[in-house]
């Protein structure tokens, strides 16, 4: 049967596929586009997991926060190719997807596949998109913070992106600053006491193995390896840092410049292979 442009057209908006994919799907289906939007999806499915296999460490990476800043989330939607990562529509669609988990204020990855949109929950949607596209999508992470005031920072490219919670409202430049200093440092903790203790462990472990093969004293490597944990909290515990935009201050330091009462209290990274 005569398949008219228009119904082609109309597939396209609605689906996201090719042109010829869509004439084609409306052919097999014969002209019933309910059926035809079917086909489509189920060959999304089909290509998907024909490329479960396949690696896929592109993508785009985003945080953003509601519109009161009481709750902020960091999502990375991957595909294989650069080329793909770098386009408006696959863009738009991980905007799409981090709006929606917003608007529901979801906590979980699962959560966020489970949610609603155009019809479809959002997994199927990923799913679809590695038939639309042609390349392994996946939906990896997500994460999500609550707090007196969220601030996000994404960096340019869409590779990384930081989430930072403060317990009351902050100036827009203090919040990215902060922000900006996750990304750039990887803290691994706000503070000394918020270190995970088999990241302590593990750091002393390796100090201790250290200073022997340089012959230290058996007796003194406690104390020794005590020093260069001081050390890797200084450089890796986001309050202990030195400022990037100014290394005479440490983070701490530039907080309570601001406002003496201003805490830290949560603090996401993710980012791709960069």
């Amino acid at each position: 049967m005569e398949i008219s442009t228009a119904d082609v057209v109309k597939l396209r908006k609605s689906t996201g596929a090719g042109m010829m994919d869509c004439k084609n799907a409306l052919a097999e289906a014969e002209g019933n586009f309910d059926r035809a939007v079917e086909i489509i999806r189920e060959r999304g499915k089909l290509i998907a997991s024909k490329r479960a296999d396949r690696e896929s460490s592109e993508g785009v990476v985003l945080a953003k926060t509601t519109a009161d800043h009481s709750f902020g989330a960091i999502i990375s939607l991957n595909c294989e190719t650069d080329f793909v990562a770098k386009n408006e529509n696959f863009i738009a669609l991980t905007h799409k997807l981090i709006d929606q988990a917003l608007a529901n204020k979801s906590t979980s990855l699962d959560a966020v596949k489970a949610l609603p949109l155009e019809g479809r929950t959002i997994g199927e949607q990923v799913i679809e998109q590695t038939g639309i596209i042609g390349e392994k999508i996946e939906l990896p992470f997500y994460e999500s913070i609550s707090a007196a005031y969220v601030v996000p920072y994404i960096h340019p490219g869409n590779k990384l992106a930081t989430l930072v919670g403060f317990n009351k409202t902050v100036d827009v430049q203090v919040g990215k600053d902060v922000a900006m200093q996750i990304a750039a440092m990887n803290p691994v903790a706000i503070d000394n006491d918020d270190v995970a203790p088999a990241i302590v462990e593990q750091e002393l472990k390796i100090a201790k193995e250290k200073f022997r093969l340089e012959g230290k004293p058996e007796n003194m490597l406690d104390k020794i390896a005590q020093g260069a944990l001081a050390k890797f909290f200084k450089e890796n515990t986001l309050l202990n840092q030195d400022f990037v935009k100014d290394n005479k201050m440490t983070i701490r330091q530039y907080l309570g410049s601001v406002d003496k009462e201003l805490k830290i209290t949560e603090i996401k990274r993710f980012t791709l292979n960069i």
